[in-house]
């Protein structure tokens, strides 16, 4: 009687499992199908061309995507996700907008890629990284799960256009315990937390 009860709920565990793992990768696929429509929108803002109504990725699909913070960067949101998270990881809330901003702003901008991944990744092909995270040589996994998983409801938030931009429009950031030599070429546009933020005087990337 036992061996059979205990099969039992084997089974239906297993089966729980899987119709659990299955609704995430769902939620996952929806949130980066969301994401390209998105970041095709805010790349093109400085279009004439009306973009059709996106519709907004949710917070479950959101936190679905690259769980275990160890994918691949190729897509948007993990792309976005893991930029804040390695820029500003145990920082306020407010800091770790403000990088999604930046990296928003240069999507939108005429002088960066046009893809959320191309503008993290923007530079390294000539050695010289945009954001130092990502050709600094050491992992880009995940280390702590909590201030990821905040980064990716900010990204979610930048994605969707429902982020404040604090900046006023910067490409351009850095700590506040070192002195870029290009700093002085910019108008600084804000001072938030731990970072300073600039952009061009005139509206040109560099």
């Amino acid at each position: 009687m036992y061996p059979i009860w205990i099969a039992t709920c084997l089974a239906v565990t297993l089966l729980a499992g899987q119709t659990v793992a299955a609704d995430t990768e769902q939620q996952a696929e929806a949130a980066i199908s969301k994401a390209e429509v998105l970041e095709e929108t805010a790349a093109s803002e400085g279009s004439t061309q009306q973009e059709p109504p996106a519709e907004p990725i949710t917070k479950a699909e959101a936190q679905a995507v690259d769980p275990a913070g160890e994918a691949p960067l190729d897509d948007a949101i993990t792309c976005l996700a893991r930029s804040i998270y390695w820029e500003a990881k145990g920082q306020a809330s407010a800091d770790m907008e403000a990088v999604a901003s930046v990296v928003m702003n240069r999507l939108a901008h005429e002088g960066f890629p046009s893809t959320v991944c191309e503008v993290v990744k923007h530079g390294s092909e000539q050695g010289s990284c945009q954001f130092s995270w990502w050709c600094d040589g050491r992992s880009d996994d995940v280390q702590e799960d909590a201030p990821y998983a905040i980064a990716k409801e900010i990204a979610r938030k930048a994605l969707n256009g429902q982020l404040t931009d604090r900046t006023d429009g910067a490409l351009y950031f850095h700590d506040r315990n070192v002195s870029p030599s290009w700093s002085t070429e910019f108008a600084k546009t804000a001072e938030l937390g731990e970072f300073l933020f600039y952009k061009p005087h005139k509206g040109a990337a560099q």
